[in-house]
């Protein structure tokens, strides 16, 4: 021990144990991206959605929504294909790692998670699922009814580990983030003819806001206080929409973007009433749909070149299943591209996004 650290160090026990805990939490803080209120913590952070947020529950369901092999998780922490949709880490993980919890948000169905993963937090999402009930039922994935039913097994294992109060604790102190929607209007309505005969836009977005509503209530209802709510982003100009609905030019699909943009002025409203009709409550509208437009039309000024193709295979239409080791073409160098695939963004463009849409909003939790 240097002498410096010793003339530092308090004389009796009951000191350095202080003088410890104040070190633990000058460490805990610094090593938090953002700046969190004075006496205030995060717990865990707890994430519900779709295949941007999911770490790999879609690995231990029947479902062909996949992306457990190569080249799915190339920049991932030795190599590895997760279930995450992307080369690498997805927001789940930037955002438990920008409030100091951890750096990487594991699969609440991960056969390998241990009791202390869980109070730290988890990912319950599920790839290809959304608001519309319908929608993860197309694709045999989680709906959010689904992972609800698994966030209260969660609590119940939690509560037998640590106890009532403690639990407590761990679910108003959270961050709860909630990401979904784009499967709704890109896959369910624009891509199959189950809701368009009974639906137009401003129709079926009022059944999507409907169902995040009762979501969101049922959420608090369980104990939940701090929920972030990703915005639709502007879906109509991911590449695969580009390629179906773009035209010969590939350009954003209109007809998704307003789609998208008329949802998410109803979803402002709805978080809006939330918090006005129950005051503990901090649900926090995250918009993603103008950020990401931002990179799509200035992505020199985020150290990126290609916005309109993903990196893998031709970049057009290759997501899940159809972006393999096998598919031809695939960049070297995903650090240039806003997209991993057809549909989700690189590791990069999330390193970009996320301070921009979350840790900019992050004293709104409280």
């Amino acid at each position: 021990m240097s002498s410096l650290f010793q003339k530092l160090l308090p004389s009796s026990n009951s000191s350095v144990k202080v003088f410890l805990f104040i070190i633990v939490l000058f460490l805990y803080h610094n090593a938090a991206a953002v700046t969190l209120p004075e006496n205030e913590t995060i717990p865990a952070v707890i994430v519900f959605g779709d295949s941007i947020v999911d770490p790999g529950n879609n690995n231990n369901i029947r479902t062909i929504v996949k992306c457990n092999f190569p080249p799915y998780g190339r920049d991932f922490t030795g190599r590895k294909p997760t279930g995450r949709f992307s080369n690498g880490r997805v927001p789940s993980d930037l955002i438990a790692e920008s409030v100091g919890v951890k750096n990487i948000l594991p699969a609440y169905l991960d056969p390998s998670l241990k009791v202390q993963d869980l109070l730290t937090g988890v990912s319950f999402a599920s790839g290809g699922t959304g608001y519309d009930p319908l929608t993860p039922q197309v694709v045999s994935v989680l709906s959010l009814s689904d992972q609800l039913d698994l966030f209260k097994k969660y609590l119940s294992k939690i509560n037998a580990a640590v106890g009532e109060a403690r639990t407590a604790t761990i679910l108003s102190k959270s961050i709860y983030i909630v990401c979904l929607g784009s499967d709704d209007i890109a896959n369910t309505y624009y891509s199959t003819p189950l809701r368009r005969p009974q639906y137009d836009i401003p129709a079926y977005t009022d059944l999507m806001i409907k169902s995040a509503s009762s979501f969101f209530q049922e959420l608090y209802d369980l104990g939940a206080r701090r929920i972030g709510i990703l915005s639709l982003p502007a879906i109509g100009c991911v590449p695969s929409q580009r390629t179906l609905n773009g035209g010969i030019d590939r350009g954003c699909s209109d007809n998704a973007n307003q789609a998208a943009s008329l949802f998410n002025s109803k979803l402002t409203a709805q978080i809006d009433a939330f918090n006005k009709r129950l005051p503990e409550a901090r649900l926090v509208y995250l918009d993603i749909y103008n950020i990401l437009l931002s990179l799509i039309q200035k992505p020199s000024q985020y150290g990126l070149e290609v916005v309109n193709k993903g990196c893998c295979g031709t970049g057009n239409i290759e997501v899940s299943i159809l972006c393999t080791r096998y598919s031809t073409g695939t960049c070297k160098d995903p650090s240039k591209y806003l997209f991993w695939d057809s549909y989700h963004p690189t590791e990069k463009a999330y390193k970009v996004l996320v301070p921009l849409v979350f840790d900019k909003q992050v004293h709104k939790f409280f």
